[in-house]
């Protein structure tokens, strides 16, 4: 809960402080609390306190660096700082950014964990190492925002307002492929490894491994994420539903028939409805966003992205109810209703 909090405290006011004060002014104390979180992690484990703490700065951490980082990328993007730079630049690199982080971070803290020493302090540790180590190279990019946005009348409530969400293409095709981002992966390393950790020796690499191929997948398809979207506007999101579709049938049938070629099947699939309503959602945020609330645009995206993380505890708590090959089918039908209402909006609006 405290990590949830950080989070929304992040997104929500990070974006529209970035959108008037600028990215960097922001964005800098985010390494700080990055650290901060996870040293109070790694030695609060027997402190309800000090681990509440470092949930929740490293929720802020997370929620400023994907409004205010995603931001800031997109406008570096750009001439004049990157004069070869395309339209779609600087949603592919926010997705790519955004993606090798929550790759990389649970596969190498789970083999980390499975097969060094010092378990539950190591991760944390080279966290802080690396935190540490970008702020010189954050220091040596430019400012963005240094219009007269200063400047502007208004105070806290003018902030955060965001009046491009009101565009019917944001609430008609973004905001419902929004929850499928982490949906659909945290389907794949969360709900799938308890049911196939009985197929290897190492659990805790094998989860971590499920983690990879499925971030590794939505790496690999946002490469692509500008040429799936450019031939229309509706083929980016029936490409990232259909994804979501076919993996969670996959998950359906994992949990009948566990299976470790099907749980990488499922992974792929699953990683692809990641990477795609990502790319496509963070895509269409900035385009529909003015450069006056763009990160507040982006921001309120990803709140909507991390309702995704609500599914899995939500299949816990059902599980005592319902199996789960009868929450998964119906998440499948979800996704298919979710690729139909899509299908419509994205060509009306």
């Amino acid at each position: 809960m405290a990590y949830a909090v950080g989070v929304a405290i992040g997104l929500l006011l990070a974006g529209p402080a970035s959108d008037r004060y600028g990215r960097k002014t922001v964005l800098l104390p985010t390494p700080f609390f990055a650290a901060c979180a996870s040293l109070l992690i790694a030695f609060g484990q027997h402190s309800s306190t000090l681990m509440t703490t470092g949930r929740l700065c490293s929720g802020l951490a997370v929620g400023i660096a994907m409004t205010a980082g995603g931001a800031w990328i997109k406008e570096l993007s750009t001439a004049p700082y990157d004069p070869f730079a395309v339209a779609t630049s600087g949603a592919k690199r926010a997705a790519m950014a955004l993606t090798v982080g929550f790759a990389l971070g649970p596969a190498a803290a789970g083999f980390t964990a499975q097969f060094l020493p010092f378990e539950g302090q190591l991760p944390y540790l080279l966290h802080i190492v690396l935190s540490l180590l970008i702020t010189p190279f954050m220091l040596a990019l430019p400012e963005t925002r240094v219009s007269s946005h200063r400047h502007e009348k208004g105070g806290v409530k003018k902030d955060l307002s965001i009046p491009s969400m009101k565009n019917p293409r944001f609430y008609g095709v973004v905001v419902p492929m929004a929850p499928w981002v982490f949906g659909a992966g945290f389907t794949a390393y969360a709900i799938i490894p308890p049911h196939v950790a009985h197929l290897t020796s190492y659990p805790v690499a094998f989860t971590a491994l499920i983690a990879l191929v499925t971030l590794g997948s939505g790496f690999g398809i946002q490469q692509f994420g500008p040429t799936i979207a450019a031939a229309s506007r509706r083929r980016g999101p029936i490409a990232a539903m259909s994804s979501a579709v076919v993996g969670m049938g996959l998950a359906m049938t994992v949990v009948i028939y566990p299976s470790i070629i099907l749980t990488v099947l499922c992974c792929v699939a699953l990683g692809f409805a990641y990477g795609l309503c990502a790319y496509v959602g963070l895509a269409e945020s900035q385009k529909i966003a003015r450069p006056a609330d763009m990160a507040g645009l982006v921001g309120l995206f990803y709140c909507l992205t991390y309702v995704g993380m609500l599914f899995p505890a939500l299949l816990t708590k059902l599980s005592s109810v319902f199996s789960y090959p009868v929450m998964l089918g119906f998440g499948a039908c979800v996704a298919l209703a979710t690729l139909g209402l899509v299908s419509v909006t994205a060509k009306r609006y």
